[in-house]
Parts: structure tokens; C-alpha cells; sequence
């Protein structure tokens, strides 16, 4: 098999150094932006990530049962050690970090996945042009004209590589979300390095599938869509192996049932990890699926008599239009753009499966988040809402950056089949491509003018429940340093956060032994419950949560109840304890 050319790795090289710098800055900058404008903590998941993350090492029962079941544990290993320093955790900086991260690694992924496929043909052609040149001296002006045809493709390569990392870089909703603790950047990254590893085995690197495997080891550990994704290609994988053969271009390589194995063994073993979880402590492997935190549960508790449940629930046609109305929202605002943005995309796919689709094939993977998500809103619980269609609302919107990869590596293939178009004039293509950037520019620029929706998901939805918070940290404030409270956490540990109150000092749903199902009657959070006096100084309760319900029964006297429209009445109690516990 014929290898490219090795000088071209330092001009590879250094524009890769490039890359990162730029997004390196405008991760830093678009996150100070953020941070100062108060809105890294807008989301109530995003608190929910960072305090979950907290309570591994600063809780009653540290430890790694902390970590729960419904969401995938990588997100909160990877910024618990940020959030040791109180300052971090309190400011919401620590949870930040991680996604910041793999917003950068992302963007060079998208960067080395287009140049990878467009340039590899042309650096193989070339060699093998070279190597027929030494044996005939009369070709030597061939030659010339084919490096010339060559460089003139591998720049067209690279604009388009350019192209594609800078519609993922520039999206507004994504630099938003990567200043926060939300797991949207952190998945992308380990989504798009899969494919990219993946494209590499499909174009002859043996060991890159070995790489795909761990990518999709750390995918399926951060969140749900990793596990479609990695059934996807293991299912390739594998017929590719019965069939014994993969294509190449010229390269024909066999693939060893060995390396296949290892493929499939690491790809599952993180599925595999979290089901066995799930059933050791919660003696239910589903429990992330089925249990009372789960999707369908939080569903069944906000469905009332006669709603049927959300859009598109039992029908996936239009549970796929959600979700593809979501995506759309994520990078234009226009609804005519919007539309362009989707009808850009399928040319795209059709142009490439027509002149180059042995090569392109990998990057079909990229189109993974449609049926998952529509699967997922038709039978997994898992509502959309877009601002344009019933309800008329924001919920989940952010779900449609799952797209934004294939959305920028398609137009960046578009522009590349434009500029490769030899029937058009030069001066045509360089206009058709000028065209392209602007159409994007234009579409960001209408984000940018309304705010990101992403953005407004975090303000319309949790503008009731972070002002509840702020006032009972107010409370809190006065509480004296040294007592104990008892406080359900699963709806407004913002309130801890913000106040500063280490959560060892908290007796909460999280200290008993949850393996012990349906209760724990000698775990710690159910002894608290029973008798508050007895193991709490002070108890803060939510309108119908747990320790709202004990006071109650425990006749406690409120010494304040705080009153939010929107929200459950919230309540300070002093239980008369002097803490014997």
C-alpha cells in the first residue's frame, strides 16, 4: 500500500498548533463573557452535574455510590478534581473546564476528519505518479502538471478542512454550552474523534480502530447516544469482517477477526459496566431507563388526565421533525435559512455519495443522532420542545447540536465538490464558495442578534427555580457554620452551592445505602427522616418532597417559607436539636 508523502506533516503540524490556539481563545474569552454576565450556572443540570461530581469526596457517605444512575458517570470524574477548591465549585469554574476542553479537542477532530478523507487520495495518487515518473524521463512534464493538479486539490483540501472546523467552532449555541457544566461539548468531542478514528481504519490505519474502540468507551460513558453510535459501528465492523474485505480506494485490507473482537470487547464494555451497576446496587440493570429519575417517570409525574404526553410520543415521524426542528434552531434563526441549511446538507450527501462514497462512507455516522433522537422522543420519554411548534416552548432545544457535525462537514464537502467542479469557471467556484461562508456568517449573525437559543432554554426555563435558590441561600446564610440540616438535594442544591455550605454538613437522599431498595429503614437519610430532631439542627423543605412531608409529621414550626410564582413553597425549619447524632 502506498504511504503519503511524510513533509507533509509539519505543514500539518502547524496548522493544527493554529487550530487550537484559536479555539483555545475563543473558549477562554466566550467563557469570561459568560462568567461575568452570571449565566455558566443558568442550567439547573449543569449545577445538578457539578454537585454530583462534589459529593464523591465531600458528602456524609463520600464515595463513588454518589455518582447515581441516570446520568453517565464520565462527565462528573473528569471536573471532580476542579471542584475540590470551594471557590470552583461555588462559581460553577470547575464544571466549566472539561467542556471547554473537548470544545477544542472537537474542533480539531472536525478539522483532521475532512482533511483526513479529501487529502489522503491525492497524497497516494501523487506517489504513485512519483514512483512511475523515475522509470520513464519523458513523463517528467506530466508530472509537473499532476503536482500541480495535486497542489491546487490538496489547497482546495484544506480550505475546505478550515471550512468545516470553523462552522463547528463559530456555532453560538456550542460556545455558550461549553462554558458550562452541561455534557453537550464533552460528547460531541468524543463522538466526532470516533468517527474520525474510524475513518482512518476505513482508509487503512490498522491501530486507529483500537482508538475508535476507547473513543466510544468514553462516548458511551457520557451519554446515552454513545451506545447507538457504538452498536452503529460494531455493526459495520463486524459484516465488514464476515465479507473479509474493506475498501480503500486502491487499498483492499483484511480485517482480522482479532481486531474485531478487541473492537466490539472495548466499545461494550462501558454499556456493559453501567448495566452491571445498575444491578448490583439498584437490583435493577434499567434502573437509569425505568426507575423513579428516570425520563419516563419525570414524564409520567407531569402528565395530567387526558394529555397524551409530549409531541411526537408513539410517532416517529414526527418525534424525528422535533428533533430536526431543534437542529435547525441551533444555527439560524431564519426559518427560510433554516430550510437551506437542511436542503445544503442532503446536496451534500448526494454529491458525495456519487463521486467519492468508498471514502465518504464513515462520515454517514455523523447522521447517528437522527434516529436516536427520534427514537428517543417516540418511545424513550424524552420530550422537544421548539419555540415554533406546540407547546410553543423551549425544552431540550439543545438536543439539536448533535447535528452541528454533520451540518458543518457536509457544507465544507459541498464546497469542496463545488471548487472540484471542472465545467464552472474559477471565478464561479471561488463565488459559490464566497456564497457558502457568507450563507453561514449570515445564519450566526441571526443567532448572535437573538442570543443563542440554548440560552434562552436556560433562562425561560430556570429563571423561577434559580431565584427560589437565591433567596433560600440568603436564608441559609444565617444558618450558624456548624449545623447539621436535612435537605432532600435532587431539585435545589444551587441553594448549598451558592451559599457555600459544605454538603458533609447536609443529611441527604444520597447518604443510605441504595442497594437496600425499596428503603434503607437504617440508613442514615431514612433515620433523618423518621426523627429530624434527632439528627439535624435545621430542615429544609420543598412543598411534597420528603422532608417536607417529615416535618409535617413531625410538627415542626417553620421559621420562614419562602414564596416563588412557579416554584414549590420552600421552608426553614429548626428542629430543636442539639444534634445528637
Amino acid at each position: 500500500m502506498a504511504k503519503p508523502p511524510n513533509n507533509s506533516s509539519s505543514a500539518w503540524d502547524s496548522e493544527v498548533r493554529l487550530l487550537i490556539w484559536l479555539a483555545t481563545c475563543a473558549s477562554v474569552l466566550s467563557f469570561l463573557f459568560y462568567y461575568q454576565r452570571g449565566e455558566i450556572l443558568l442550567y439547573g443540570d449543569a449545577v445538578a452535574h457539578i454537585n454530583i461530581a462534589r459529593r464523591v469526596f465531600d458528602s456524609l457517605t463520600p464515595g463513588p455510590l454518589q455518582l447515581g444512575t441516570v446520568w453517565l458517570p464520565l462527565p462528573h470524574l473528569l471536573m471532580l478534581p476542579f471542584l475540590i477548591s470551594t471557590q470552583m465549585w461555588q462559581r460553577g469554574l470547575g464544571g466549566s473546564i472539561p467542556s471547554m476542553a473537548a470544545y477544542v479537542f472537537g474542533v480539531v477532530g472536525i478539522f483532521r476528519l475532512v482533511r483526513g478523507i479529501l487529502v489522503r487520495r491525492i497524497l497516494v495518487r501523487r506517489v504513485l505518479s512519483r514512483d512511475d515518473s523515475r522509470d520513464d524521463d519523458s513523463r517528467d512534464d506530466d508530472s509537473r502538471d499532476d503536482d500541480s493538479r495535486d497542489g491546487e486539490s490538496d489547497l482546495r483540501a484544506r480550505a475546505a478542512a478550515w471550512t468545516a472546523a470553523l462552522i463547528y467552532a463559530a456555532n453560538p449555541n456550542l460556545i455558550y454550552l461549553q462554558t458550562t457544566a452541561m455534557g453537550e461539548a464533552l460528547y460531541l468531542a468524543f463522538f466526532i474523534w470516533s468517527v474520525v478514528y474510524f475513518s482512518e481504519f476505513i482508509r487503512g490505519d490498522a491501530k486507529a480502530l483500537a482508538k475508535c474502540g476507547f473513543c466510544l468507551f468514553a462516548a458511551c460513558l457520557t451519554r446515552y447516544d454513545g451506545w447507538f453510535l457504538a452498536a452503529a459501528m460494531a455493526a459495520v465492523i463486524v459484516i465488514l469482517s464476515i465479507v473479509r474485505r474493506k475498501s480503500s480506494g486502491e487499498n483492499t485490507i483484511i480485517i482480522s477477526h482479532g481486531a474485531v473482537l478487541k473492537f466490539v470487547l472495548i466499545a461494550a464494555a462501558a454499556p456493559a459496566l453501567w448495566l452491571t451497576y445498575n444491578g448490583v446496587i439498584y437490583r435493577n440493570p434499567l434502573e437509569f431507563e425505568n426507575g423513579p429519575y428516570s425520563a419516563k417517570a419525570i414524564e409520567r409525574k407531569t402528565q395530567t388526565s387526558g394529555n397524551l404526553g409530549h409531541p411526537g410520543s408513539g410517532n416517529l415521524p414526527v418525534a424525528t421533525l422535533y428533533f430536526l426542528k431543534s437542529a435547525e434552531d441551533n444555527v439560524v434563526t431564519n426559518q427560510w435559512l433554516q430550510r437551506t441549511w437542511l436542503a445544503l446538507a442532503a446536496l451534500a450527501v448526494v454529491l458525495a455519495t456519487i463521486s467519492r462514497h468508498r471514502r465518504l462512507l464513515p462520515l454517514l455516522f455523523l447522521l447517528v443522532p437522527l434516529p436516536f433522537y427520534g427514537l428517543s422522543v417516540a418511545y424513550g420519554g424524552v420530550p422537544i420542545f421548539v419555540p415554533q411548534w406546540w407547546p410553543f416552548s423551549h425544552y431540550n432545544v439543545r438536543y439539536g447540536l448533535q447535528l452541528l457535525p454533520g451540518l458543518a462537514v457536509a457544507l465544507s464537502i459541498l464546497m469542496y465538490e463545488m471548487s472540484q467542479a471542472s465545467r464552472w469557471s474559477r471565478r464561479v467556484r471561488s463565488a459559490l464558495a464566497l456564497g457558502l461562508l457568507a450563507f453561514v456568517a449570515l445564519s450566526y449573525g441571526s443567532v448572535w442578534r437573538a442570543d443563542p437559543i440554548t440560552l434562552k432554554e436556560a433562562e425561560l426555563n430556570m429563571r423561577g427555580r434559580n431565584h427560589l435558590e437565591d433567596q433560600l441561600a440568603s436564608v441559609l446564610l444565617k444558618v450558624p457554620s456548624n449545623a447539621t440540616l436535612l435537605m432532600y438535594l435532587g431539585d435545589h442544591v444551587g441553594a448549598l452551592q451558592k451559599a457555600g455550605i459544605p454538603l458533609r454538613r447536609v443529611i441527604n437522599e444520597g447518604n443510605r445505602r441504595v442497594w437496600k431498595q425499596p428503603t434503607d429503614v437504617d440508613g442514615l437519610w431514612e433515620r433523618a427522616l423518621a426523627d429530624p430532631a434527632h439528627y439535624a439542627e435545621y430542615a429544609v423543605g420543598f412543598e411534597g418532597d420528603p422532608v417536607w412531608e417529615a416535618a409535617q409529621r413531625s410538627h415542626l414550626s417553620a421559621l420562614i417559607v419562602i414564596h416563588v410564582t412557579g416554584q414549590a413553597r420552600a421552608a426553614l425549619y429548626a428542629t430543636g436539636s442539639s444534634s445528637s447524632r
